[in-house]
């Protein structure tokens, strides 16, 4: 059982046996008008059922997963907004994005989120498996009774309810979106990569694998604060079969990580981070869901601490998300996979391995530059570290208890260390040239920034 498991399945035994042993009287006074003066339990709850919903979810990563996180980050914060006096709201941001107004401030903050969530996170995950269909509905009524019992049904009922509103206009919202919403269905479009061959150095499927690319037309999709010229990177090095070019160079240092093999601590690090695979892990965006959702349960933060982080976050790596496909469709660069059998050594494979599958040699079926876990990283440290702070330590547990690979924790001293470590481990795991993780985290960086920019706070 992993942690998150576990933690979960402490929390709903401590809220029966809390709902069983004290009730409160409904008549009491309603609680403090402020988010702040709460905990961040309702918010790290479910974003724990977040990420096992999104761990076995087909069709989610890269892009639908993070675009999930900034609407159902956004629809929370919004929610929040009237008891968050020292934070503006930034629904005047986007056109066609109206947010019902709260009619009566006796509300329940926590009561008001566990509504935004427990309607957002069944439309953005409809089939969700069963065992994790539980887990959810096993949330959903520990909080009902818990928080019924805190301040008394009316309460409690107007508060979800409103919470339920605003997710309703948010998702509302989320649909005249045509590139993103329900994107999950369809991941490769009609997209034809043969058409889009052109010369050498151009991207190909590799195998084993989709033969078509996934999500070409994601660099459409909506952001929450970039413009459409600050989507794209940077070029990448001219292409090169030279053995004495630049890029000949960073091919032969991807194919170094695997003759003959990866050192421990290299193959540590290409794991630790890879989060490719479904129904293994949860994928490289929300990996920074469960990163923060450790900083905020180690500093016990509060409520308004909370949402903020998470609104961040899911802009953060949902425009990361469309800035780097926009920029890989664009300069449409090859896999180090198809370079390195073509010109160095036709028998190499990368080091990305599906253990529940079996599959070996495994590439991501999309065009490598720039890196997309590198530019979501970047991004996300970013914006954990303006509410954080950007010296803020930690060791990571995401994967600890984990057997399939080698998930034991590590420990960085920052956010930007993390996002490096995260960067470069695409290289030794075989699946992206130096270049496609440096720009990633440089563009990441900068979008992380215009997140930042917004006016979040008074």
């Amino acid at each position: 059982m992993n942690w998150k498991t576990l933690r979960l399945s402490l929390f709903l035994g401590a809220l029966i046996l809390a709902v069983s042993s004290c009730q409160k009287d409904a008549s009491e006074p309603s609680p403090s008008n402020l988010v702040a003066d709460h905990n961040a339990e309702a918010a790290l709850q479910w974003n724990l059922v977040f990420l096992d919903l999104e761990r076995y979810a087909d069709g989610y990563r890269p892009g639908p997963a993070p675009r999930a996180l900034a609407y159902i980050g956004l629809a929370a914060y919004e929610a929040c907004i009237p008891g968050m006096p020292d934070h503006n709201s930034m629904a005047s941001r986007y056109s066609g994005l109206t947010i019902p107004a709260l009619s009566n401030d006796d509300v329940h903050w926590p009561s008001v989120l566990h509504g935004v969530y427990q309607t957002l996170l069944p439309r953005f995950f409809p089939e969700p498996p069963s065992h994790v269909l539980n887990k959810m509905n096993d949330l959903n009524q520990a909080l009902n009774l818990k928080y019924t019992n805190e301040v008394g049904a009316e309460v409690f009922i107007r508060s979800r309810d409103y919470g339920k509103a605003v997710a309703e206009a948010v998702w509302d919202w989320s649909a005249t979106d045509p590139y993103g919403h329900d994107a999950y269905k369809d991941p490769f479009g009609s997209y034809d990569p043969q058409a889009h061959w052109k010369k050498p150095g151009d991207y190909l499927p590799t195998v084993p694998g989709p033969t078509q690319p996934m999500f070409p037309e994601w660099g459409k999709v909506r952001t929450f604060a970039i413009t459409q010229d600050q989507k794209l990177s940077r070029p990448p090095l001219p292409y090169s079969e030279s053995p004495t070019s630049e890029f000949y160079a960073q091919a032969l240092e991807v194919y170094a990580q695997n003759t003959p093999g990866l050192s421990y601590t290299a193959k540590w690090i290409a794991e630790f981070w890879s989060d490719d695979l479904v129904n293994l892990t949860f994928s490289p965006g929300p990996r920074w869901m469960a990163i923060a959702n450790q900083v905020l349960e180690s500093k016990q933060s509060n409520l308004a601490t909370a949402v903020e982080a998470y609104a961040r976050l899911g802009m953060a790596v949902n425009d990361a998300a469309v800035g780097c496909w926009h920029s890989k469709y664009y300069y449409n660069v090859e896999r180090p996979e198809t370079y390195i059998q073509r010109i160095i050594d036709p028998t190499w494979d990368s080091n990305l391995h599906n253990p529940l599958t079996g599959e070996h040699g495994l590439t991501p079926a999309f065009p490598a530059y720039p890196s997309g876990h590198s530019t979501m990283g970047a991004a996300a440290a970013e914006a954990l570290a303006a509410v954080f702070g950007y010296s803020y330590s930690m060791t990571d547990r995401c994967h600890e208890y984990r057997n399939e690979f080698l998930g034991m924790p590590r420990t960085f001293q920052s956010f930007y260390e993390m996002a490096q470590e995260n960067a470069w481990s695409r290289v030794p795991l075989g699946v992206h040239f130096r270049m496609d993780s440096d720009e990633g985290v440089r563009h990441g960086t900068l979008i992380g920034r215009e997140v930042n920019k917004l006016p979040w706070r008074k």
